[in-house]
């Protein structure tokens, strides 16, 4: 199938059975910026469904007129992005840091720890937002 990353006004036109056997073509190649669908109202599932860093829906290349929107790609077809939020992102590095605010009578990393231990922190998490974790 088609397997060379593309730069320039070319539409292959391949065959596909349906909707879901073009997109597992599509996304048979290691390549993946963007993507156009053409397909009306189920054209939003096809275009989350396609391996690409960006869609437009019956509309050529809209993507690329929206600068607030990322502009990239996946796989072979490059990394990071640019544009908008997550462009911004790009150039930050995120840290986490943490600090121990009171002691605690028990490890909380640890599975040796009482009975009790468990039920307290689900109370905890269920007071602080406003359900417990799911398993």
């Amino acid at each position: 199938m088609l397997r060379e990353e593309t730069f320039g006004p070319v539409l292959p036109v391949v065959r596909a059975r349906d909707a879901d056997h073009a997109v597992a073509l599509a996304n048979a190649s290691p390549y993946g910026l963007g993507a156009t669908v053409f397909a009306g109202g189920r054209a939003e599932r096809i275009a989350r469904a396609l391996r690409s860093g960006m869609a437009s829906i019956n509309s050529v290349l809209t993507y690329a007129g929206i600068p607030s929107l990322p502009y990239s790609g996946v796989g072979e077809s490059g990394f990071g992005r640019i544009h908008g939020p997550d462009g911004l992102r790009e150039f930050t590095r995120s840290k986490a840091i943490t600090r121990q605010r009171f002691p605690l009578r028990f490890g909380m990393q640890s599975f040796d720890r009482p009975g009790f231990v468990l039920p307290v922190v689900r109370q905890a998490m269920k007071l602080r937002h406003g359900h417990t974790p799911r398993r």
